[in-house]
């Protein structure tokens, strides 16, 4: 693995960059700025003063080169961070009347949510730049401005240890807090961003002419595909395309960009070749590669321009623009160019989900084409029947190799495999490749004027298929198996070893192999927690009842997302019973593993709740004259709203282990300025 030539190295500076990224997002306190800075100044006359040396010290030079660019990453990661500057809100658990114009509008669980881009909030006088709450809408549609009266709470810390921050997604997307409006939307007078404005209006009323054209059971999808708005999306629908493996064609990212894209290269290759004077004069990729580069910045902006869809964007742009050089434009070296383009504009991007997944799925695609294109030898097939069974083959590998590129990362962040994935997407993908988008490209260029309905109507077909199999393949038993979440080093050393796999040779190639199984073995060992405390007090245990130790909660009314969230990390979702805990009005009580674990509502029985438990959780605030004298685990309401959730490891009658949210947070600038932090 020569890492001194220049295109290797081109290879691994993502690599390094994104590590870089990741040692400042783990940290528990923010480093000093001008730490960083010199850290990477030292980096780069480190491997000037080594330039000279570096055809006589390849591997040297290749190692200060490598940890230049993580010093480099690391900088302008804390840089990127700390001009985002997002002002988030007090809870102060009054309404506030607030104006400002309508950027969006989400469908979550059957409720319309909407996103305010923030002219003035009562009480601030630097208002942060959007907040987002539940509305009942009426009339008014995206860039509309107008007033409401709405109770907002600041972003949320994780709703358990280690798990999902809303705080750090708010911080770089200028959300400043969340809530409900108590009555419904009034007309104001908003200025400033006509131009935002008429792009979201006008997004608003192509979606709304969509789900109006298209077939009713299909027209949310057919709206989201074209304009990114998913609002008209029903949740049943939704989850049974995740369930079915499907979830991935909801978002607008690298295969729609692609598709969109590619559909418009191709056809207007095809239109240039058929005329043979200008195919004799001009090369027909080079026009067919601007068309589709226009096409897609086009479709960038009509889709939102969200984060998946920018990284899409330069993706496809990377390889259209190999196409205009005439150099090979699909290979690693173009995907590590458009990795290090998004990782030096969103350096958060390396901890989403749909930047490691996307291109996991790419370079293994591109590796894998590498190793069997070396290894062909046999001549191209031309029948009919062959060219049928190529198709089908070819997508076959394609969906195998993406899908086991991606299935780590989908069940680490996601807690659950779709186990007949692979069947639904050799299903339903052909019909979504070859019907399904280019009929939504073409509805899309024909809408203008007024005659994309025959597109829509085909488009609509092939979604109805497409959720057809989705429903199909969900109703089948164990579609969806659980995973326990794991460590974040796991998904290091996986990550680590996968880009040794796919990018490496030789030895080093069979080292990623090695680190990879390491990864799994350590995951599958990894013991998840036993038993989880809420802030509001509630406790999930594997309580000891009559049928055995299973999961309870001393209350199911409330922390019911956060019991939701512990149990899915757990690898177990399963709705809690109450089976080994007895209640009274006073509080619960149960043992789980050999602990007596007593959730107490008020303080009057904590002497002898102290004296018969080896775990109090009690909902109330405790002095320090009483937790001096508690021999149990005290956990008060004083505790909890400090420091958040309590996971807790449990054996043997004792606690060997425990993690709390905010100590896994640490103190950060997104902690700091949210809620809890």
């Amino acid at each position: 693995m020569d890492l001194a030539r220049p295109v290797r190295m081109a290879i691994w500076a993502p690599v390094a960059l994104g590590a870089g990224s990741i040692v400042y997002y783990s940290l528990q306190a923010e480093p000093p700025p001008a730490l960083t800075g010199v850290l990477t100044i030292a980096g780069l006359l480190a491997v000037l003063a080594c330039w000279k040396a570096a055809p006589a010290r390849p591997l040297l030079w290749s190692i200060l080169m490598l940890a230049a660019f993580a010093a480099f990453g690391f900088s302008r990661t804390q840089h990127h961070t700390l001009s985002q500057d997002t002002v988030f809100v007090e809870d102060s658990g009054r309404a506030r009347s607030v104006e400002g114009w309508i950027e969006a509008v989400q469908n979550r669980n059957g409720r319309e949510r909407i996103i305010l881009r923030v002219a003035s909030l009562d009480g601030m006088d630097r208002p942060p730049e959007r907040i987002r709450f539940y509305a009942r809408r009426g009339e008014f549609g995206p860039g509309e401005g107008v007033s409401a009266r709405v109770v907002l709470t600041p972003p949320r810390r994780p709703a358990v240890p280690g798990g999902y921050d809303p705080a750090f997604a708010a911080w770089f997307s200028g959300l400043g807090g969340t809530g409900y409006a108590i009555a419904p939307l009034a007309t104001a007078e908003v200025s400033g961003d006509r131009w935002r404005r008429l792009l979201a209006r006008w997004r608003w009323q192509m979606a709304e002419h969509i789900r109006e054209r298209a077939a009713p059971e299909t027209s949310g999808i057919a709206a989201a595909l074209i304009t990114g708005d998913r609002s008209g999306i029903p949740p049943d629908q939704a989850e049974a395309l995740r369930v079915a493996g499907l979830g991935h064609i909801l978002a607008i990212s690298g295969l729609h960009m692609s598709l969109f894209a590619g559909g418009l290269f191709f056809v207007a290759r095809a239109m240039g070749a058929a005329i043979p004077a200008f195919a004799r004069k001009y090369d027909p990729r080079i026009p067919a590669a601007l068309i589709a580069l226009t096409g897609a910045l086009l479709y960038l902006i009509l889709s939102g321009a969200s984060v998946s869809t920018q990284r899409a964007f330069v993706m496809v742009s990377v390889v259209l623009l190999g196409v205009l050089l005439k150099r090979r434009a699909i290979s690693l070296q173009s995907i590590a160019l458009a990795a290090t383009i998004i990782l030096i504009l969103q350096p958060q991007s390396i901890l989403a989900p749909g930047f490691q997944m996307s291109f996991a799925a790419a370079s293994a695609l591109v590796a894998a084409f590498d190793l069997w294109r070396r290894r062909e030898t046999h001549v191209r097939q031309k029948g009919t029947i062959d060219r049928f069974v190529g198709f089908w083959g070819t997508l076959s590998i394609s969906s195998l190799v993406a899908g086991s590129a991606t299935a780590a990362y989908a069940a680490f962040h996601f807690n659950r495999i779709a186990v007949y994935g692979l069947a639904a997407n050799l299903a339903a993908m052909p019909v979504f490749s070859l019907v399904v988008m280019p009929a939504g490209a073409l509805a899309l260029a024909l809408a203008p004027f007024g005659l994309d309905g025959p597109a829509l109507a085909v488009m609509s077909r092939g979604l109805i298929w497409v959720v057809w199999i989705a429903d199909g393949v969900a109703s089948w038993p164990g579609s969806l198996a659980p995973a326990a979440s794991a460590p974040g080093a796991v998904l290091a050393l996986y990550a680590f070893g996968f880009v040794l796999l796919v990018a490496a040779s030789g030895l080093a190639r069979r080292i990623g192999a090695v680190a990879m199984i390491a990864a799994y073995a350590a995951w599958f060992v990894h013991e998840p927690p036993d038993a989880f405390i809420s802030e509001e007090g509630v406790v999930l245990a594997r309580f000891e009842g009559e049928a055995g130790a299973g999961w309870a909660s001393t209350d199911r009314r409330r922390a019911r997302f956060a019991t939701s969230v512990f149990l899915e990390q757990a690898g177990e979702p399963v709705r809690p019973g109450r089976d080994g805990i007895e209640c009274d009005p006073r509080g619960c009580a149960g043992r789980a593993q050999g602990l007596a674990i007593t959730a107490s509502e008020s303080g009057e029985t904590l002497g002898e709740d102290c004296a018969v438990s080896d775990i109090v959780v009690l909902k109330a605030f405790a002095s320090p004259v009483e937790r001096a004298a508690c021999e149990a685990r005290l956990v008060d309401l004083g505790e909890l709203q400090d420091g958040g959730s309590i996971a807790l490891w449990l054996q043997d009658g004792r606690i060997i282990r425990e993690s709390q949210v905010e100590a896994r947070r640490g103190r950060r600038i997104w902690t700091v300025s949210g809620s809890g932090g």
